[in-house]
């Protein structure tokens, strides 16, 4: 794949991640920023101290949930869509479509899924301020860790195919994935500071929420971006088949004559 094709694929990919963006901003503030409201409204009714707020609620959970959203969308999707042409033909005789729709599966599993399994989202109120830098410094290392052994595994299946057909080969590089992913969870140490009066249900709902914002996302980028990259890739011959046959129906009758 030449830099052109790539350099355009880059700009589709950034902009179905803007569009994908949209989509996961609309599932956050409907389904995600009440969450967040209950939450801190029992942090409050739990605490004595009252902080002045830097930024207000309000711009918080709308121009600042927007922009944090969209620019996630905007910059993983330009980081798919390099991934995008790494694998196009690399990983099997699938089309674009096929592999923009593996590209964002595999990335929302390692991406996210196999982090947040290990590590989940916690609403307002829930953590210890002075361990917030050793719970995030975690979770980056379960994220990269998962993204390595993501990569790994594709390569381990490749390797594998020419002795044992691409079906074992996949099964057996997805086993060796989620035995090693399985070991990072049994040594990385585990984070529960979860308060025992928090309720239950709205942890739950809370989770279910971030999971779902990233559901949207990943599924409306492979969806879009399979679209645009197809039509770059494989642009429409209609136009040319149409043009030849009018061509020769335009000469048939000379040619009788």
């Amino acid at each position: 794949m030449n830099s052109i094709s790539v350099r355009a694929l880059l700009v589709r990919g950034m902009l179905a991640g803007l569009v994908a963006g949209l989509l996961a901003l609309v599932v956050a503030y409907l389904l995600g920023e009440p969450r967040v409201d209950s939450a801190i409204a029992f942090e409050d009714a739990h605490s004595h101290e009252h902080e002045m707020e830097v930024v207000s609620r309000s711009l918080q959970s709308t121009a600042g949930l927007a922009t944090g959203v969209l620019v996630f969308g905007i910059a993983v999707g330009g980081i798919a869509a390099l991934a995008f042409c790494f694998a196009l033909g690399r990983i099997g005789r699938f089309g674009p479509r096929a592999t923009a729709a593996l590209v964002s599966v595999s990335a929302l599993i390692a991406v996210y899924v196999v982090p947040f399994l290990k590590y989940p989202a916690n609403p307002p109120s829930v953590g210890d301020p002075d361990t917030i830098g050793k719970r995030t410094t975690l979770y980056f290392l379960m994220m990269v860790l998962s993204v390595l052994l993501a990569v790994a595994a594709v390569i381990l299946g490749k390797r594998l195919a020419p002795r044992l057909g691409n079906w074992n080969a996949t099964i057996s590089a997805g086993a060796a994935f989620l035995v090693v992913v399985g070991l990072a969870y049994a040594f990385l140490p585990a984070v529960n500071e979860v308060p025992k009066d928090f309720p239950a249900t709205l942890l739950w709902q809370f989770r279910l929420s971030a999971l779902a914002i990233q559901l949207t996302l990943w599924t409306a980028f492979g969806l879009f971006f399979g679209h645009l990259a197809e039509r770059h890739l494989l642009p429409r011959t209609a136009p040319a088949r149409e043009t030849t046959g009018t061509a020769a129906r335009t000469t048939a009758p000379a040619g009788r004559a």
